[in-house]
């Protein structure tokens, strides 16, 4: 890929591609042509707002081709696109908005009740501006473009210029605000352009967060680099409804990228068995944002008959670090490295470790942020002569395949043992009756850790507790067995599927969430 920015890429490809459709949304279709004339109006119109090179600009939507539109007319502006989780309390956006110093937001109708909020805690907004009619005190840019020239718009960023920051989840903390380059999303497409082989008249269906690194990237920016198409919808809830059927049928999407519970969903779906020989249109199925049970793998390839790819990545790396492929995949791996990054397992000492030992994955190449924004030390810690530390534990085999243990942060130490969570969490969902896991370490009066477990079960399950405890125990060692087992309604998550290991922590700190049985 030869693209110098990423606003220019939108262009250089409506220049070629012209009237063919970039985005289908409910029953329209929007061209490439069209996408790209709207953005060269909306940058223009942020210009009049006093948008410069390197100022921030944040979205809060949900995904619309609206939200795809805002991404690159930021970008051709020369801005910083600042995606917020649209998630989040009012609180826990006004603290991106705050913290990334962002001086324009750009919203939709649904959050019109926050708009209050934003106007007496994010000072640093110069403008709020709404894509929908003008009913709460915002700027309506539907009638704002009207009067803004639609002719060719350049993007003058380098290669090298900040694009975005991505906040991360906030497992731990306050989200930091990753640094993501023009150049860092183009390195990571191509090398995920040297993996698949995807071809133009091939469509992506589209239904995770545009907010999340790994849709922007794998979902969003990717498809228009090599011009395909998107059949964006607005959230996963509509795989839920019968709308999603006929697209299926009438969109044919063939390339499908999700997290592990949408395929879980997709193995329970009621489909007829001759939909999915002669209907089902997906060829291309890729799982990240969580690891993916081997039951899961398994019962997914034998009703559909193609395999889930699993990959692993991490918004610090643009996202993509490694996935499987139709060529080189093995299960309960989340496959090699993507061309031009390096990785390397190492010890707590930074030594690099023999192929199967574990230790943390550190990578290099040109999808690695540049750091966390007004977070020096952070950045110190996480990127160090070029090396991303991952803080994850994982294990390298003689062919290359990678093998994610576990997280850093959530290994527990019991009485001088380390214990993996993921190995006991996914012992739990090999019982037909869990549908999630997490496994946590709770530190007692001792200052040493004890394991609890929580599981939310399928519906109409009816094992309990104790059974659960059962089932664990004669299928891993004895100190790796928690001392609780508890049974939640559920989980509580991130917007890709995470278990949000600090939330399970702070309710049992809090009485929340029973400790003991």
């Amino acid at each position: 890929m030869k693209f110098k920015n990423l606003g220019l890429m939108l262009t250089s490809q409506a220049k070629i591609l012209s009237k063919k459709p970039l985005i289908y949304f409910n029953d329209k279709k929007y061209s490439y042509t069209e996408i790209d004339k709207t953005t060269n109006s909306f940058a223009r119109y942020l210009e009049r707002l006093g948008i410069k090179k390197g100022d921030k600009v944040a979205i809060l939507m949900q995904n619309s081709p609206e939200y795809i539109v805002s991404i690159f007319s930021i970008l051709k502006a020369g801005a910083i696109v600042i995606p917020i989780n649209h998630m989040l309390i009012d609180s826990e956006i006004a603290y991106i908005i705050n913290d990334s110093e962002a001086k324009v937001l750009i919203t939709s109708e649904k959050f019109a009740e926050m708009i209050g909020y934003f106007k007496e805690h994010c000072k640093g907004l110069t403008s709020i501006n709404t894509w929908g009619d003008n009913t709460f005190k915002a700027k309506d840019i539907n009638k704002e473009l009207v009067s803004y020239s639609d002719d060719e718009y350049l993007c003058e960023a380098e290669f090298d210029d900040l694009a975005f920051f991505i906040y991360t989840s906030g497992t731990t903390g306050f989200p930091k605000g990753a640094m993501i380059s023009h150049g860092n999303f183009i390195s990571n497409m191509d090398s995920i352009d040297k993996c698949i082989a995807i071809k133009q008249d091939e469509k992506f269906l589209v239904f995770l967060p545009l907010f999340h690194s790994y849709t922007l990237t794998t979902s969003t920016l990717y498809p228009i680099s090599i011009g395909t198409s998107i059949v964006l919808l607005e959230s996963v809830t509509e795989l839920r409804t019968k709308r999603f059927r006929n697209i299926l049928i009438f969109k044919r999407p063939r390339v499908m990228l999700g997290v592990p519970q949408i395929f879980q969903a997709l193995v329970k779906a009621k489909f007829p068995k001759w939909f999915i020989k002669f209907v089902y249109p997906i060829k291309l199925h890729i799982s990240g944002g969580a690891p993916i049970s081997e039951e899961t793998l398994n019962a997914f390839k034998t009703k559909y008959g193609v395999p889930v790819l699993e990959g692993y990545g991490l918004s610090e790396a643009s996202p993509l670090v490694s996935f499987n492929t139709f060529k080189n995949n093995k299960v309960s791996t989340v496959g090699k490295l993507l061309p031009n990054v390096k990785g390397k397992i190492i010890d707590e000492n930074e030594k690099e470790l023999p192929l199967g030992e574990v230790g943390e994955l550190i990578i290099k190449g040109g999808n690695v942020m540049k750091g966390y924004w007004k977070m020096p030390k952070a950045t110190d810690d996480a990127i160090k002569n070029g090396w991303l530390f991952t803080g994850d534990f994982a294990k390298m085999d003689a062919e290359d395949y990678i093998t994610i243990v576990d997280r850093k942060k959530d290994l527990i130490i019991s009485k001088g043992m380390n214990i993996y969570p993921r190995e006991i969490e996914d012992v739990m969902l090999e019982n037909p009756q869990i549908e999630a896991a997490a496994v946590i370490g709770i530190t007692t009066a001792n200052k040493d850790e004890v394991v609890v477990a929580y599981a939310q079960l399928v519906e109409g399950a009816t094992v309990t507790e104790k059974e659960i405890k059962e089932y664990i125990r004669s299928r891993v060692a004895t100190f790796k067995n928690p001392r609780y087992v508890n049974v939640l309604e559920a989980l509580p998550l991130t917007a890709t599927g995470k278990v949000l290991k600090r939330e399970l922590k702070r309710m049992v700190v809090a009485g929340e969430l029973k400790f003991d049985k």
